[in-house]
Order: C-alpha cells, then structure tokens, then sequence
C-alpha cells in the first residue's frame, strides 16, 4: 500500500474545506411581501421628555431646554399621530408669560420602535402667541429616542 504524499493530503484538505464552505453563488436575498410601515405602534407608545424619560399620554414634558407644554388634554394617541391641546411656556416669552402659559395644539409623529415598545419622535407645536421666529423653531422639535 503506498503511503499518501504530502501534496495529495494538502489536496484533499483544499477540497473538503471548499465542500465544506459552499460553492456557487448564494445570489440575492429574496423579499416577499409588503414593507413593514413605519408609522404602525408596536407595543406600548412614549414620548421621550428632555432627558430622555419615556413618558405615556404626559400632561406635560419638556419639548426643548428652552420651552415646555402643561395640561395636556390628548385627542389621540398610538397612532401615527398624536394630538393633543394645552399650554405652551419658553424663554421667548419671558418676562411677560402669562402664569400658565399660552394655548397650544401639539401633534407627536414619526413613530420609531425599539424592542417592544414605540416613541413619537417628532413633535409640531401651533399656538397663535408664538413669535414668528419661535414658530419655526417649534415646528419640527425632534425628540430624543432612547438608545436601543
């Protein structure tokens, strides 16, 4: 019986390695069936204040450092909007706000999911007291979404 050679196990080595990984083309992944959407809650839905608290139907949270909302009444909630009316307080109104602010219509959107659970991400505010230039500044607040 002849004994194997050096190059004709290195041989069967290089072909078991390639059996063993698969030869061909794996070609492209195939997708089927509509796209998940994004605006559809999963789970329970938060709104995240300021610093990043998940809050659910809040009577009131921080939107930015420089204004807040206060006695929230919600409309909706949980699904691809949010709508609620109450108060409104800034700086920009500062010294001459009234105690409890200003009437506001808050609109959350921009469904984002993490884990089980969905936070608005985007918040519009609408209030006839607003000064032009906080209007802008207040119409596309983004808010913070919890690191997943």
């Amino acid at each position: 019986m002849n004994k194997p050679t050096a190059l004709a196990t290195f041989c069967v080595m290089v072909l078991a390695a390639v059996g063993l990984s698969g030869c061909g083309d794996p070609g492209k992944p195939q997708v089927e069936g509509p796209a998940p959407s994004p605006t559809q809650a999963r789970g329970p839905v938060y709104v995240s204040d300021t610093q990043g608290h998940p809050l659910a139907r809040p009577t009131g949270f921080g939107l930015t450092e420089f204004s807040s909302v206060s006695g929230l009444s919600w409309r909706s909630w949980g699904a691809a909007k949010a709508v609620a009316t109450g108060r409104l307080r800034g700086m920009w109104c500062l010294p001459h706000c009234p105690r409890d602010g200003y009437p506001a219509t808050i609109e959350l959107s921009r469904l984002q999911h993490r884990e089980n659970v969905s936070y608005y991400t985007r918040a519009t505010v609408r209030s006839a007291h607003l000064p032009p230039a906080d209007t802008d500044d207040l119409s596309a607040v983004r808010l913070p979404l919890p690191e997943p």
